[in-house]
């Protein structure tokens, strides 16, 4: 299997440890376009050190806090696929994937939802195009059990990427995000390029080390044995991603 390492704690340096991932048994770092992970150029140049100094592979998460990309207030529409497009821009170089979170209802899109959906699948198209340049694939991301947010459902996230109707965009599977809404069988059925892993107790967006949850890993690993993509565990430190991945070994 492809593993990559991400992590939350996004207000660390990430090269502090960035460079022991390979002595662990990671193969590829999923950068978190967030606080001092934000993909800005000076951040490329940090990543080609990474490049020339390893073999890790490379995906990006693309940015969220306060952004949204069906909001109905231009301005905030406007920054988010600023910030979206800006990030793609640069460090598409070193990536053929990045994972996006899908849209949310403002007080104004609860009002006018099939508006707010629109607005959803015209801002993921306009990235597909600017990423296309790149030869970059965005993958849209299924999301926790929060009323307000789109992609929550299989159904859902399959018309949503259907509806972008791009050659490059496909579904990033978050496996712990699907247990929470309770269709993790379903979502595990979906043709997923790429998928993320962490673990919970079915309430709360936990991300636990695998097997401190209630996720059933040898069945979510049977299901996915022809999986081609990266496997991505998302965990709140490299300590707990460690632990993930023995996990992940002895099943």
């Amino acid at each position: 299997m492809r593993i990559s390492f991400s992590s939350l704690a996004t207000t660390n340096n990430p090269f502090e440890w960035v460079y022991k991932l390979e002595e662990m048994g990671f193969s590829g770092w999923e950068i978190v376009g967030e606080g001092r992970q934000k993909l800005t150029e000076e951040m490329g140049k940090k990543i080609k050190e990474v490049q020339e100094a390893t073999n890790l592979e490379f995906t990006v998460h693309l940015p969220f806090s306060d952004l949204n990309l069906a909001s109905l207030n231009q301005g905030i529409w406007d920054e988010t696929m600023r910030q979206m497009n800006g990030a793609i821009r640069s460090v598409g170089d070193f990536t053929d994937l990045m994972v996006v979170h899908p849209g949310h209802l403002s007080p104004l899109g609860a009002e006018l939802p099939d508006k707010a959906w629109k607005q959803n699948i015209v801002g993921i198209q306009k990235l597909c195009d600017v990423a296309e340049d790149y030869n970059v694939t965005i993958c849209v991301e299924n999301m926790p059990d929060i009323g307000f947010l789109f992609g929550k459902f299989p159904e859902e996230l399959v018309g949503m990427v259907e509806n972008v109707g791009r050659e490059n965009v496909g579904i990033a599977l978050d496996i712990g995000h699907a247990n929470l809404v309770g269709k993790l069988d379903e979502f595990l059925n979906l043709k997923a390029k790429h998928v993320h892993i962490h673990d919970n107790l079915g309430k709360r967006d936990d991300h636990l080390p695998l097997g401190r949850g209630m996720i059933d890993w040898k069945m979510v690993m049977k299901k996915l044995k022809d999986h081609k993509g990266r496997f991505v565990i998302e965990a709140r430190t490299l300590e707990e991603g460690e632990e993930s991945l023995k996990y992940l070994r002895r099943l």
